[in-house]
């Protein structure tokens, strides 16, 4: 094993090489007296044949720890890439955001509810940028639906992606997936981290409305994944504008951000149930 290549309140992620072979991966080293991983285990074992999740190569467990072994993704997360790309368009965030509420929609269609959607758990596989190779790579706090009503109680999340109805803790579904996706599409649509101030002059009116309707407060009312993969700003993306989205954060603040809220709210949420 080499260096960390990331770390969470329950795990480590290391990247790892192959003895035999050479070959890269990356480990993520669960600790079991801090989360049981057979929920996310299984997901993955299940789902993670699908083309824009992430694989599970091998497990292990030594007792204290479980091993995930993985793919090593190289082209970083998906924040990253767009801050630091000099051009960022209207047509590229429409692809990006296709690849990802595809993959969304094939986890809703199995009963899989992710909880924790946000720019930290999509990573490019490599460093083309091309919007096909964004991966969802972090499961933790994914739930496959068990309950009669198909609701789920606990609230997992990320404060700054989390929906209305988690925060209620009266039952909640895949819907607040498609707010969490609309979230991140809304920052990157107003180049900022904080949601609030005037920068949407420059968003199509087909951007705003879809934000609009992923974002609506009612789930029952919020748009299906499916719904999203229809909306015209997806479908039509050749007729989107292609100049520079406005930035207003810089990208250290957007980051750090995050990352302190993230830190901040894992000492009080527990992903096991």
């Amino acid at each position: 094993m080499q260096e960390d290549i990331g770390v969470g309140s329950y795990s480590v992620c290391k990247r790892c090489v192959h003895r035999g072979s050479g070959t890269e991966y990356a480990v993520k080293i669960i600790n079991k007296a801090k989360r049981d991983p057979a929920e996310e285990v299984d997901i993955l074992l299940r789902y993670g044949q699908h083309p824009n999740i992430i694989t599970l190569k091998d497990v292990y467990d030594d007792g204290r720890s479980v091993f995930l072994v993985t793919e090593l993704m190289k082209g970083g997360e998906l924040l990253d890439k767009i801050l630091r790309q000099k051009f960022f368009c209207e047509r590229e965030a429409s692809a990006v955001l296709h690849t990802i509420a595809r993959t969304m929609e094939y986890l809703h269609l199995q009963g899989v509810v992710h909880r924790d959607l946000k720019p930290s758990n999509l990573l490019y596989v490599d460093s083309s940028g091309d919007p096909t190779s964004i991966w969802l790579c972090v499961f933790g706090f994914a739930k496959q639906l068990r309950a009669d009503n198909g609701l789920l109680i606990t609230p997992c999340y990320t404060a700054n992606f989390v929906a209305p109805e988690v925060l209620k803790k009266q039952g909640y579904d895949a819907a607040c997936d498609i707010w969490s996706l609309g979230d991140i599409l809304a920052r990157i649509g107003s180049g900022r981290f904080s949601l609030t101030g005037g920068y949407w002059n420059s968003v199509s009116a087909e951007a705003k409305d879809l934000v609009s309707r992923m974002l609506h407060v009612d789930p029952h009312q919020r748009l299906s994944a499916a719904q999203v993969l229809r909306h015209p700003w997806i479908l039509h993306k050749e007729r989107l504008p292609q100049y520079q989205l406005q930035r207003h954060d810089p990208p250290h603040l957007v980051k750090g951000a995050m990352a302190a809220t993230y830190s901040a709210l894992n000492r009080h949420v527990s992903p096991s149930l």
